[in-house]
């Protein structure tokens, strides 16, 4: 099965669901702008039972360290999922603490420091992750995500083709690897692209995506193409979340920054907090918002 670009790992919690429900609408507009709405995903009542069940076993049952690192852990991942980094990051740190080798918590605080800007000790982290685990497939996209952001394009190009070699299948990676490829080099990008759609699965939503990046597919189509064979109640948010952040990427690239600015508002919107593309389109908005500000005032100045 092809895996959605997630960041966070899967909690393990038996016997406990931290499934998400949200109440999701559409509202057709013009079709030059594709604009489709979403309410934003709210947490149900199962979550907050899920974290009261864990705040009541950290404080009250007895646990070896290994228990009690894997429970902050838990904790953090569902922390994570609502937005709520701070509570999540203290987690993690101290799941760190008693259990120094656990690659999945350096993962998450490498993730935040990209979110923060503060890319040295973002590599740091994600290094980390690789010396406990080489195997560990998404070190490679998240370090490739912070050195793309960090302007150190050869090198994230470089994680995301090791990324994108250990599953050729998935669009996901596909996308990625032509996003930083394409700070290099945009033709070279684009062949490769085509290329490698050739080895995707033409009938998945993450095909439809490469397809829209090809030129192959309009925003109209993509936008249709998500509410087609949904398989649980948040799918829809979630495809309309990464749709909203690829089109930015490419309206970006075309120069069109407002454009672009509206829908990474409208991917941040969705509250998809888990995402790899709800947690970059902030800093996407904030460069975007940076250059139209310097536009205006050098427009004002004339």
């Amino acid at each position: 099965m092809i895996q959605k670009v997630r960041t966070a790992a899967v909690v393990v919690l038996a016997g406990m669901s931290i499934l998400l429900t949200g109440c999701i609408s559409t509202q057709s507009g013009g079709s030059e702008q594709g604009k489709v709405m979403v309410e934003p995903v709210m947490p149900d009542y199962k979550l907050e039972i899920t974290l009261a069940k864990l705040n009541e076993i950290l404080s009250s049952a007895e646990l070896t360290d290994a228990q009690r690192a894997r429970f902050h852990y838990d904790r953090g991942v569902i922390y994570d999922s609502v937005g709520l980094r701070i509570l999540s990051r203290i987690d993690f740190h101290q799941a760190l603490k008693m259990q120094p080798n656990l690659a999945d918590a350096y993962n998450f605080i490498g993730i935040y420091y990209t979110q923060e800007g503060e890319f040295e000790s973002a590599y740091e982290a994600f290094d980390a992750v690789l010396e406990l685990s080489p195997d560990y497939d998404y070190a490679f996209l998240n370090r490739g995500i912070a050195l793309y952001y960090g302007e150190r394009n050869e090198l994230a190009a470089s994680d995301m083709e090791s990324f994108y070699s250990l599953d050729p299948q998935d669009g996901y990676r596909a996308l990625w690897l032509y996003v930083t490829e394409s700070a290099n080099n945009l033709e070279q990008a684009k062949s490769n692209l085509a290329e490698n759609s050739l080895r995707l699965n033409p009938n998945t939503w993450s095909s439809v995506l490469v397809d829209f990046y090809l030129g192959k597919k309009s925003r109209d189509e993509v936008f249709a193409a998500a509410k087609e064979g949904l398989s649980h109640p948040n799918e829809y948010a979630e495809r309309l979340c990464e749709a909203y952040f690829y089109i930015a990427k490419i309206a970006q690239q075309n120069g069109q920054n407002i454009d672009a600015a509206n829908y990474f508002r409208l991917a941040l919107a969705t509250n998809i907090y888990d995402f790899v593309e709800h947690r970059y389109a902030r800093i996407e908005l904030a460069k975007i918002n940076a250059i139209i500000s310097a536009e205006k005032m050098s427009d004002s100045s004339r």
